[in-house]
């Protein structure tokens, strides 16, 4: 199995030669994260950080049979959520075949939260599920962040999408949800000065090879730590965030990360995946919770049985 993990951090440039410096240039276009390989390790795989191929084949198929529309329940008093020809959950398990993004710690999965954290969240879960104001809601909700812009860049159930544009000394990484566009900084620019904040975060790079590494500082107190309720993944004015991006063949990019946050997580974790090329375009995405949803939603959060009356942004 380290073979696996030896390929997979082999460059290539993409004119199918080894990656020189020409490689560089090769990241701009459309890149899709969709995949069914899950954040964290499956508790039937703990001691396995990749699948043999069989293991593959048998879990891509038990994730599209998940996946499957499953037809209205007798007696449903709620709209429920997106039909799946809305969804992209990605049908095929990153190329390193690992059994997980998270690929530190060994065990494959995020790391417990500090105690002061933990309360936090437990505060902010709760607040989310009788909200007195939007503000109590989650960043989606409030259509201010979605856990694919991140940083780190997440896989989706839909909206997977990211276009890179290069240039002589930055990067610009475009998200398709919600269409945020970060600059990466590649001229040997400081960080910004503590005081000025962003949803985020500050970016700088620098090439290593033919990886760029990004490192990211200057996070904002975003409302929430990763795992909080409502599918939003968090940010704290203390994380420190490394990401490196390298091509393992025309049309695959490796993407990994580095989380240390002390405040907010008991150790640093890391984690990895693959993207694939895609042909686009990226059309707009239009976030209407916020925009017409945010009165009935509190509406709904406040009905007698203090349960979202839809349920279709939980």
């Amino acid at each position: 199995m380290s073979g696996v993990a030896a390929v997979a951090l082999l460059p290539v440039s993409v004119s199918g030669q080894r990656a020189g410096r020409s490689s560089h240039t090769g990241f701009a276009g459309i890149w899709n994260s969709a995949t069914a390989t899950p954040l964290e390790r499956p508790r039937q795989f703990a001691d396995k950080p990749f699948f043999t191929p069989d293991e593959a084949a048998d879990w891509e198929r038990q994730v599209a049979q998940n996946n499957e529309e499953r037809p209205p329940q007798p007696g449903a008093n709620n709209t429920g959520t997106y039909n799946t020809v809305y969804r992209e959950f990605g049908s095929r398990i990153v190329k390193t075949r690992r059994t997980s993004i998270i690929t530190e710690p060994a065990d494959g999965r995020i790391p417990a939260l500090t105690p002061a954290a933990a309360e936090i969240k437990r505060r902010r879960v709760e607040a989310q599920r009788s909200p007195e104001s939007a503000e109590d809601t989650g960043l989606q909700d409030q259509c201010l962040a979605f856990l694919t812009a991140g940083p780190p860049m997440l896989p989706y159930s839909y909206n997977s999408n990211y276009q890179i544009v290069q240039t002589a000394d930055a990067w610009v990484v475009h998200v398709e949800m919600i269409h945020d566009a970060r600059i990466v900084h590649l001229d040997g620019r400081a960080h910004l000065p503590d005081a000025i904040r962003r949803w985020m975060g500050d970016s700088i790079g620098h090439w290593d090879g033919n990886t760029l590494v990004v490192d990211t500082t200057n996070f904002n107190d975003g409302g929430g730590f990763y795992g909080d309720a409502g599918g939003n993944f968090g940010w704290d004015r203390n994380l420190h965030l490394v990401e490196r991006f390298s091509l393992l063949d025309t049309n695959t990019l490796l993407y990994r990360f580095e989380i240390d946050d002390p405040t907010a997580f008991t150790q640093p974790w890391k984690g990895e995946l693959t993207m694939a090329r895609a042909p686009g375009p990226i059309y707009e995405y239009a976030c209407h919770e916020a925009n017409y949803s945010m009165v009935n939603m509190l509406r709904g959060y406040r009905a007698a049985d203090r349960q979202p009356a839809g349920g279709a942004f939980r």
